[in-house]
C-alpha cells in the first residue's frame, strides 16, 4: 500500500490556480547579444555575441571571455559569480571562469576515463555541478575538480530539454516529466509535463514556457499560475528572485512579478 502511495504521489499533474500573475513593465534597455545567461540583483547582465564571446557588463563597466577554438556557448550558469561555468556542447566541454573571466578549469568529457556524453549543465554546491549524461538518460553530480561522479539518478525514458538548479534544488524538464531532486539527488517530485519546452529559475520561483505562454511554479508547490504576457513575442526569459526579463528584438525589457 505504501508503494501504491508514493507511485501516485510521483505521478502528480500540474494544477492551474485561479490567481494569475501580473506584469509590471519596470524598464527596457537596448542590447545586442545573441545569447542572454544571466542578470543578478544588481542589474549585472550576462550575455554572448554572434562570435560566440561571453560577456560580463555591470554598471560602469564590461569584460569578456573568448575561446573560439570551442565555438558556440550552449549554455552559461552564473547563479554563483565566482565559479561562471560555460558548457560548450560541440565539444562536450565545460569552462569555469572567476568573476573577472579568468580561467579556473577547464573539463573535455571526451577525455575522462569516465567518458560522459553531457548535453545539459547547472550549478551545484561548492565545486559540483549537474549533468544530464544523454548516453545514460539520467542526471549526474559530478565533482569537476576531482573529475568524479558523486551521485546518479535513475535514468528517465524521455529526451532532457532544460535543466536548473541552486544550491538545494535541481530541476529537470523532460518532454514527459519535470522531475525535481534535493541536493544529493533524491526525487522530490516527478510532475507530467503539459507542453512545457522550457524554464528559468531563481530562488525557489521557477517559470515554465509553453508555446508563448508563461507560468510560475512557486517552491514546495504543484499550482501554476498563469502569467499575462498578452501578446509579447518571448524569444529568451529569464527569472531573478520576483524580476522576469524578457529579450526579443535587441530589447532587454524588465517586468515585476505581481500577483492578482
Amino acid at each position: 500500500m505504501k508503494r501504491i502511495f508514493y507511485i501516485i504521489l510521483c505521478l502528480c499533474s500540474f494544477s492551474f490556480s485561479q490567481e494569475n500573475i501580473e506584469l509590471k513593465l519596470e524598464a527596457t534597455a537596448e542590447l545586442k547579444a545573441y545569447k542572454i545567461f544571466g542578470v543578478d540583483t544588481f542589474g549585472t547582465l550576462y550575455y554572448s555575441d554572434k562570435n560566440h564571446s561571453f560577456y560580463k557588463k555591470s554598471t560602469d563597466t564590461i569584460i569578456s571571455y573568448a575561446n573560439f577554438q570551442l565555438g558556440e556557448i550552449s549554455s552559461a550558469n552564473t547563479f554563483n559569480p565566482l565559479k561562471i561555468n560555460l558548457f560548450y556542447q560541440d565539444f562536450n566541454t565545460m569552462v569555469v571562469l572567476d568573476n573577472r573571466l579568468a580561467e579556473i578549469t577547464k573539463v573535455d568529457f571526451n577525455t575522462l576515463s569516465d567518458y560522459k556524453n553531457v548535453t545539459l549543465i547547472s550549478t551545484g554546491y561548492d565545486n559540483f555541478i549537474w549533468l544530464f549524461n544523454q548516453d545514460l538518460q539520467q542526471l549526474e553530480l559530478f565533482d569537476y575538480l576531482s573529475k568524479k561522479t558523486r551521485i546518479k539518478t535513475v535514468p528517465v525514458q524521455s529526451q532532457a530539454l532544460s535543466l536548473k538548479s541552486d544550491y538545494n534544488y535541481c530541476y529537470l524538464l523532460t518532454e514527459n516529466y519535470l522531475y525535481v531532486y534535493s541536493y544529493f539527488g533524491s526525487l522530490i517530485h516527478k510532475i507530467e509535463n503539459n507542453n512545457f519546452t522550457d524554464m528559468a529559475f531563481s530562488k525557489g520561483q521557477l517559470i515554465l514556457k509553453s508555446g508563448n505562454n508563461l507560468f510560475l511554479l512557486a517552491k514546495n508547490s504543484k499550482e501554476l499560475k498563469t502569467i499575462n504576457t498578452e501578446d509579447l513575442l518571448i524569444n529568451q526569459f529569464l527569472v531573478t528572485d520576483e524580476t522576469l526579463y524578457i529579450y526579443n528584438d535587441e530589447k532587454l525589457r524588465r517586468y515585476q512579478l505581481k500577483s492578482q
